[in-house]
């Protein structure tokens, strides 16, 4: 059977003993699948010196072999596991013997040709448990509903290709979309919110909850409705919402609370993808990426994991940029931690600022021409 047609059969399936199966809780990300395999360093590139990297000189350098140290031990390659190991046990406790670590142990490599910089953060955001004219917008858990269908178990050259839909009337069919979702009712809603802010908090995937009592619970992400992310900055420009140089998250945000209501949901209902939550209890740590640990403020990227391996180590060279009030350059060492839905190609990395206001109106405003330079281990003789 082609592999067409396989697809067409899976989709008339019948699937009503698995309607109850919900895809794997992930704590932050758009999009997160496991650690990612080991990605081998790019055949032919050229090797350099750490004099050739823009800003080397001024790096805090122990801040990021702390960052490494912090997230290596996810590697699956032998040679950064054995440098992971080292600098736990052995590594330098100060900024010069850091640097020397580091350009002992590693060799920068380019990676490919110029790219994007953009980032993301936890958001901390009101809520509350009742609905009200402000708080209208209901915090979804995954719906009994949804099917997130493993094609690898019916063909083994689909393994690690999932589908996500819906049983109805027999037949297996694509999950509706956010207009579709926002027009239903809300079953047993986990929290209610402003709607600018809950579409915020689907973006970034995890984030924060402050109940009027003080109480903070987490919501992490639990689950999709399938649909691609489709981003409102480019639409609001063309549109004449916005500025040209002043699409930023905060711009945007802004707009949305200003105009609340019919024309909002308009403008956020151009980004079919829904994400639905689950709710715990704030533990006052950082948010955990994909690979599984918490991810170090300024130090942790999300990565395509189809062309970089969880734990990597980059130095980033990010300048030019787009939005007004940016920070002119971002140049640093940091660890690939985490995926997002919309984090694709090899130069294209998503920054992690931190959590609360002021990292997310920095994360808002990052949109740089990048540079990237895997760090690759030097093989021990």
């Amino acid at each position: 059977m082609s592999r067409l047609g396989l697809i067409a059969v899976l989709a008339s399936l019948t699937l009503a003993a698995c309607t109850t199966t919900t895809p794997p809780p992930i704590a932050t990300g758009p999009i997160a699948p496991p650690v990612s395999p080991t990605v081998p360093e790019t055949p032919g590139a050229p090797v350099l010196g750490f004099n050739t990297l823009a800003g080397w000189s001024e790096e805090d350098h122990l801040a990021a072999l702390d960052a490494f140290r912090a997230g290596c031990g996810v590697a699956r390659d032998q040679e950064m596991a054995r440098v992971c190991r080292l600098a736990r046990t052995d590594g330098p406790r100060d900024d010069w013997g850091a640097r020397l670590f580091l350009e002992a142990n590693f060799r920068p490599q380019a990676v490919g040709d110029q790219g994007l910089l953009t980032a993301y953060f936890a958001p901390k955001y009101d809520a509350q448990m009742s609905r009200s004219d402000e708080f209208s917008a209901p915090v979804r858990g995954v719906p009994s509903d949804l099917v997130m269908l493993d094609l690898g178990a019916f063909e083994p050259s689909f393994a690690g290709k999932k589908v996500t839909g819906r049983v109805k009337a027999g037949k297996f069919e694509p999950y509706p979309d956010r207009k579709a979702i926002e027009a239903s009712p809300a079953d047993k809603p986990l929290a209610w919110m402003r709607p600018e802010e809950l579409f915020f908090l689907q973006i970034q995937g995890s984030g924060i909850l402050v109940m009027p009592d003080g109480r903070r619970l987490r919501a992490a992400f639990a689950g999709g409705n399938g649909k691609p992310f489709v981003g409102i900055a480019t639409a609001m420009r063309d549109r004449g919402l916005l500025a040209d140089n002043n699409t930023s998250g905060d711009a945007i945000r802004t707009w949305l609370a200003d105009n609340r209501g019919p024309k909002a949901d308009e403008i956020m209902q151009l980004n079919p993808r829904y994400i639905f939550f689950k709710l715990s209890e704030d533990d006052g740590k950082e948010a955990v990426g994909s690979a599984g640990i918490p991810l170090p403020a300024g130090r942790a990227i999300a990565v395509d994991p189809s062309r970089h391996a969880m734990g990597g180590l980059y130095w980033l060279d990010a300048a030019a940029p787009k939005l007004a009030g940016a920070f002119p350059a971002y140049r640093r060492l940091a660890v690939a931690l985490d995926v997002g839905g919309a984090i694709k190609g090899e130069v294209r990395a998503d920054l992690y600022t931190g959590s609360g206001s002021s990292a997310g109106v920095e994360a808002g405003r990052v949109r740089h021409d990048l540079r990237m330079y895997r760090l690759v281990p030097i093989p021990k003789s």
